[in-house]
């Protein structure tokens, strides 16, 4: 039998500390954002705010390691994809649509384009460790 590995272990500590300091960061910047002027570009920050949260949920989905946290951890790493590439493929063709940046905006370029490097090491990080699952 394949050696189990929790989510949480190993380079899943790097994983969830990367996800931890994305939390921060995001939720820093969106904060900053709504509170200081959300009526430039509300969508964008809204956005912004909303990664933020994925960030945070995956982060404990990934830390509690067991059947529920992979399931949130999987739910979030999915839905983080599809929004950074989705905004990013929205963001680089209609500029107006975000007039001001998002964590996703650009691909994540603003972050060195770890938001689009992130859910994909979560969902292999996921995938590689699937054993423990059960």
């Amino acid at each position: 039998m394949a050696e189990q590995r929790a989510t949480n272990r190993g380079p899943g500590r790097l994983l969830i500390a990367v996800y931890i300091l994305f939390a921060i960061a995001a939720t820093s910047r969106a904060g900053l954002q709504i509170a200081t002027k959300f009526d430039e570009a509300p969508v964008a920050y809204l956005l912004s705010a909303l990664a933020a949260l994925i960030y945070i949920v995956a982060a404990v989905g990934l830390a509690r390691a067991g059947h529920t946290g992979r399931r949130v951890a999987l739910a979030c790493c999915s839905v983080e994809l599809v929004g950074v590439v989705g905004v990013g493929i929205l963001s680089l063709a209609d500029k107006e649509l975000f007039p001001d940046e998002t964590v996703w905006s650009g691909f994540g370029s603003g972050y060195g384009y770890i938001p689009l490097v992130l859910p994909v090491l979560g969902l292999f990080w996921l995938w590689r460790t699937r054993h423990d699952a059960a």
